[in-house]
């Protein structure tokens, strides 16, 4: 095996023998097995809403610490299989071994793990009755393209064209959760723990989260969010719902140790899952593109879930084991700030504020990753932090206070979410007469997998210039790539707090 998909592959290469995130060899080739059978069914013309789904589903299984299952993934295999019918006359080459040339592979894996990114996004969007053709067609496109001889020009196309339809699934999927759930509200969560018995929810789907607590209302059993579910309770349709008591736990990488402490059963509705403890395996549930060996998967029956066997579960486990108890401020979401447009407006030309950093993305094992917390706590205090997805656990327990009422940290949600920093910034490079690049805006963002490549071929799709990406770059992306990356687009490394201020014109030399 030879994957090198996340930001945590081992060095030098990618991981060869067992994947960091615990995937076998067996599953791995797998998984190259239904990413070819992928591209096989996109070049074989066939069209449809079962082609559609099987394509952003199988894209989906494939992202990093989604679906553990092998005999899923080959099921999906053989589905796909079976609706290509006849043997399409393509040659679909090893997925790690699309092109002799260094460069070329390394576009071509780029472009695959940012539609990974498109497809996760697109599913949820999907999930709630929300589509686009164009994007599904563009997805076929740019699968097909994988099978094909192509220059690194051509390569360069696909991929700023994945960037330019990222920005449409993102718009897609926001348009289908506020229009769906509401316009998230500025809202105080608690990391608390209650009396009742508990179920967790984690992963991103808000729609299982909906269902969940729809079918635990009056059975004794409180709900907590984890993860990047906790943007949940920002939303108007979930307030109503009393048994959604809080969040509990942080980012995704600490939940073999949180898990356990929870007591009571947990459901993974998407990526961010990893193999579990014995202490807690019993009490792990997957549904929807989430998969681990063992582990009952809830099946989804016209458009519902059955909830009752976590729930009966649920009511024979102790409550939660407390982490900690405090309030976390959510709900920023583009709506919400640009309401406070004026104030924001105001004092940036007063001087109160000087700087706006993105500090978005992913959160992960990697011990220099306290460096986005030294960072945080580093900035001048006339400097306003933006974040989204699960980085935001990194800085939203630091008391950074406000700035004449505006808060320094604006957590803008999941990372999807990442989509309102860009209407945030996009509306104030419009009030001010500029470009994003000109706004007194810097970027240092996170990365850990494939969501996290579709944001940032988004990003340059829009012209964002000098965008600082840690903790380590990618190591699909050759020399010859990067130094492309380097020269058109700014993009830099990771070094040290006090350096990268200077970089990115936050601090002096």
């Amino acid at each position: 095996m030879l994957c090198r998909q996340c930001e945590e592959a081992c060095a030098p290469a990618g991981c060869t023998k067992i994947g960091i995130c615990g995937k076998t060899e067996e599953l791995s080739t797998a998984m190259d097995t239904l990413i070819g059978t992928l591209i096989e069914l996109a070049a074989s013309g066939r069209t449809g809403s079962e082609a559609d789904e099987i394509i952003v589903d199988g894209l989906f299984m494939t992202l990093s610490n989604t679906n553990f299952d092998e005999s899923r993934i080959v099921s999906l295999t053989e589905a796909a299989r079976h609706l290509i019918g006849a043997p399409v006359d393509i040659r679909v080459p090893g997925i790690l071994s699309l092109d002799a040339d260094e460069d070329l592979r390394s576009l071509k894996e780029l472009l695959l793990l940012g539609l990974k990114g498109m497809a996760a996004y697109y599913h949820h969007a999907r999930v709630l009755g929300y589509g686009d053709e164009t994007v599904t067609a563009f997805i076929r496109k740019a699968l097909t393209s994988l099978a094909k001889s192509l220059s690194a020009d051509e390569l360069v196309a696909l991929n700023m064209e994945c960037g330019t339809v990222g920005a449409t699934v993102l718009a897609l999927l926001d348009k289908a959760n506020t229009e769906t759930y509401g316009t998230p509200e500025i809202t105080k969560v608690r990391t608390g723990v209650g009396r009742n018995p508990g179920i967790l929810i984690t992963g991103h789907d808000l729609k299982d989260l909906e269902q969940l607590l729809e079918q635990t209302q009056g059975t004794g059993v409180d709900v907590y969010t984890h993860g990047e579910m906790l943007t949940a309770s920002s939303y108007p349709a979930f307030k109503k719902y009393k048994n959604l008591v809080g969040n509990y736990g942080g980012a995704w990488y600490a939940q073999k140790e949180e898990f356990a402490r929870f007591n009571g059963p947990i459901v993974a509705t998407t990526n961010c899952v990893l193999i579990p403890k014995e202490t807690y395996a019993d009490r792990l549930y997957t549904t929807g593109t989430a998969g681990i060996p063992g582990a009952f998967n809830i099946p989804c029956v016209d458009g519902k879930k059955d909830f009752s066997r976590v729930i009966e579960q649920a009511k024979k486990c102790a409550p939660p084991e407390q982490i900690d108890d405090r309030e976390l401020t959510i709900g920023f979401g583009h709506s919400q700030v640009l309401s406070l447009a004026d104030a924001i407006v105001g004092a940036v030309k007063s001087g109160a504020i000087s700087r706006f950093v993105v500090m978005a993305g992913c959160d992960g094992h990697f011990g220099k990753r306290t460096y986005y917390t030294e960072f945080a706590e580093s900035l001048p205090k006339d400097a306003v932090i933006l974040t989204a997805g699960c980085a935001k656990y990194r800085l939203n327990r630091l008391d950074l206070g406000d700035i004449g009422g505006i808060p320094r940290l604006i957590d803008a949600g999941q990372c999807n979410d990442c989509y309102s920093l860009v209407v945030i910034a996009l509306k104030l490079a419009e009030v001010f007469g500029t470009d994003v690049n000109g706004l007194p805006l810097s970027f240092n963002i996170s990365w850990y997998e494939q969501k996290a490549v579709l944001v940032l071929l988004t990003l340059l799709s829009l012209g964002v210039k000098d965008i600082m990406l840690g903790p380590r770059l990618p190591k699909f992306i050759s020399p010859g790539i990067l130094d492309v990356l380097v020269k058109n687009f700014g993009i830099k490394g990771n070094s040290t707090v006090r350096e990268d201020m200077v970089i990115l014109n936050i601090a002096e030399q």
